[in-house]
């Protein structure tokens, strides 16, 4: 190992838009010696780095080559145990499906010093180019988080299909968009209405953003007619606000 001690910063980059980094994310890029990256947390935000920093894609998507978490994991401690500052560049805020604790597990192993930099959630992001909030004033008390795809791609099983079809709660779908057309079959035995307004909310924070305001059952329709956007999108659906 190197004199220097190495560490490695786990870098949220937020929704991709670089004036929404935070000052200690901008610090971390500018002075990286090693930046492994996701393909969310590329484009602008990767372009902060400093030009001595050695960019590596590490990124995961659905249905493309990815990078397997046992190889992530060891270029992190093979990078951090040659003394060199390593940021891990995920994209949205680290701690959500990121599997932020797989990485940091495999640090923990060998001793190496880490931190956790966060970010702004991909949600929050949404909800703010729509102008809606999250929370409403007696009709939306709860702010609800779940993941819309397993490690195989499909809808996970052991939901807990009570609480997601609540109806007094907004609920944030993650890599919904192949099996929400699914997940609304579960949603409407469990007592979702049909006409509960949902938000669909592709590549947040980039010029190509889209964001489509209907029903859940038209959401549904359109991903079934359509097929999931080459874009990463969130599905949000509940009591939402009206908006632009």
């Amino acid at each position: 190992m190197s004199d220097q001690n190495g560490m490695v910063s786990f870098v949220s980059s937020g929704p991709g838009d670089p004036e929404l980094l935070t000052l200690r994310a901008l610090r971390r890029l500018e002075a990286a010696d090693v930046v492994l990256y996701d393909d969310l947390a590329s484009g602008p935000v990767l372009e902060q780095a400093g030009p001595q920093a050695l960019r590596i894609a590490v990124g995961k998507r659905a249905g493309r080559p990815s990078a397997k978490q046992e190889h992530v994991n060891a270029l992190l401690v093979e990078h951090a145990l040659a003394g060199r500052q390593v940021v891990r560049l995920k994209s949205g805020d680290s701690g959500i499906f990121g599997r932020l604790e797989e990485e940091i597990t495999a640090l923990r192993a060998e001793n190496i010093p880490f931190e956790i930099v966060p970010g702004v959630p991909s949600a929050m992001a949404a909800a703010a180019m729509a102008g809606i909030p999250l929370t409403r004033r007696l009709t939306a008390r709860r702010l609800q988080f779940v993941t819309g795809a397993d490690v195989t791609g499909g809808l996970p099983e052991n939901q807990n299909w009570t609480a997601l079809a609540d109806a007094g709660a907004t609920t944030v779908v993650f890599m919904g968009q192949r099996t929400f057309p699914k997940m609304l079959e579960s949603l409407v035995a469990h007592g979702l209405p049909r006409d509960t307004p949902a938000l669909l909310a592709e590549a947040v924070g980039h010029p190509h953003q889209r964001l489509l305001r209907m029903s859940v059952t038209e959401l549904a329709a359109l991903l079934t007619a359509e097929g999931p956007s080459q874009h990463p999108a969130l599905i949000l659906y509940g009591p939402l606000a009206e908006g632009n």
